[in-house]
């Protein structure tokens, strides 16, 4: 038995399954305590064991993640993995950056806009395929743009960052969404993936119509490995136009 497997063990004997909570969160792994870091690895140990038996890695209320920030006020809890469900979103504020010549280096600015504006990091990360799917055209390839959700909508101020005028400042009002959560690692398979089942959906939901872009939100950093990672890919909807009656 090798030292990690044998504290996990020795942890087993004495605290509950971390599983059945659904959520580990990692702001305590980040306080420095031996026990916290312990109980990381652990927790990641049983997910790849689940994942690698294809034992099933969610109920239906609540997906197993790993939480690194809290949510933005408001919002819904995350999930479930592999169920496409119909979720509402309040008014929120963001920082968002476009894309220009490709999808790197949007974290890094919109990184560096929060920590000028002394603005705490939430989850989740929005990352946008574009708004030709709206129309019934294909999403991009790649994220078109990114964007860092505020803790609340009364932070910070609107408009264009006066250090760096790419990352702006916008009020989002609610928004109905079809949402689908995987597991993952961020990019344009999970992407797709979710992508198709939610136009499956649609197609068994007439009430339902597209009403915006598809966007990803990311819940984990790069520190967190893909098979952990959890993520939910949506479709703004709203309910469709009732044909005239003659």
């Amino acid at each position: 038995m090798t030292p990690v497997t044998r504290a996990c063990f020795q942890r087993s004997k004495h605290r509950p399954d971390q599983r059945s909570e659904g959520i580990l969160r990692a702001d305590t792994v980040r306080a420095g305590g031996t026990s916290d870091v312990v109980a990381a690895v652990c927790a990641l140990l049983s997910l790849a064991a689940a994942v690698m038996a294809g034992e099933p890695d969610e109920s239906p209320a609540k997906p197993w993640m790993v939480s690194e920030a809290k949510l933005p006020e408001g919002f819904p809890p995350p999930g479930p993995i592999g169920e496409v469900i119909v979720k509402t979103y309040p008014a929120h504020r963001l920082a968002r950056v476009t894309a220009k010549g490709g999808a790197d280096g949007m974290f890094m600015k919109l990184f560096g806009h929060i920590k000028r504006n002394n603005i705490s990091m939430t989850a989740p990360v929005e990352m946008s395929w574009g708004d030709a799917a709206a129309g019934g055209g294909a999403p991009r390839d790649e994220p078109t743009a990114m964007a860092f959700l505020y803790g609340s909508p009364t932070l910070g101020e609107l408009g264009a960052d006066a250090e760096d005028p790419r990352v702006v400042v916008e009020d989002i009002p609610h928004i109905k969404v079809a949402s689908i959560g995987l597991r993952g690692s961020y990019g344009e398979k999970t992407f797709n993936r979710g992508y198709r089942r939610l136009e499956a959906w649609l197609a068994e939901h007439p009430e339902w119509e597209v009403a915006g872009g598809p966007r990803t939100l990311g819940y984990n950093s790069p520190f967190i490995p893909g098979f952990a990672k959890f993520s939910e890919v949506q479709l703004p909807i709203r309910p469709a136009k009732q044909p005239a009656e003659p």
